[in-house]
């Protein structure tokens, strides 16, 4: 189980790097409860969510160097078998994918639809989709690497 500090970057799957920023007790239901307050970076939003739970909803520490480097070999692979379904069932599993907060499985729906749009053009809500992606892994991997979002968005665009 992961521990977070006030001021401790993390990651909360489907929104991204949150700071924590506070840690306070509320009583629920007769039962005081510890919970991290996360402000998401990007956003302005605040989220609550309990220490226990903090494992099972995926919250995690941003990702070290050895998965820069595996992120990056994940989108740059060419020749995967990409998705056939209809684009609502791709779109579904795609979805599951970036819930569950993995960068490297982030990656592979970006290089899935970034390879897919140079082929067709994708719907509306792929487009949504891919930018989705895009953000969620331009943002952490700027901070893994210590540079700019948009150095390494250009270097992620360099690769399609």
């Amino acid at each position: 189980m992961a521990e977070f500090q006030v001021g401790d970057k993390a990651v909360y799957p489907g929104y991204g790097v949150a700071e924590i920023t506070g840690i306070e007790n509320r009583e629920i239901s007769g039962t005081v409860q510890r919970f991290y307050v996360l402000r998401v970076l990007g956003k302005d939003m605040t989220l609550m969510v309990p220490m226990s739970n903090a494992d099972s909803v995926g919250l995690r520490n941003l990702i070290g160097t050895p998965e820069v480097t595996e992120v990056f070999e994940v989108l740059r692979r060419r020749g995967e078998k990409i998705s056939t379904a209809t684009w609502n069932r791709r779109y579904r599993e795609y979805m599951e994918k970036i819930r569950t907060g993995s960068l490297t499985e982030i990656g592979t729906v970006m290089r899935d639809l970034c390879l897919l749009r140079s082929d067709k053009d994708l719907s509306y809500g792929e487009r949504n989709m891919l930018e989705t992606a895009r953000a969620l892994l331009v943002q952490e991997l700027a901070l893994a690497k210590g540079e700019t979002e948009e150095a390494v968005e250009a270097e992620i665009e360099a690769l399609f």
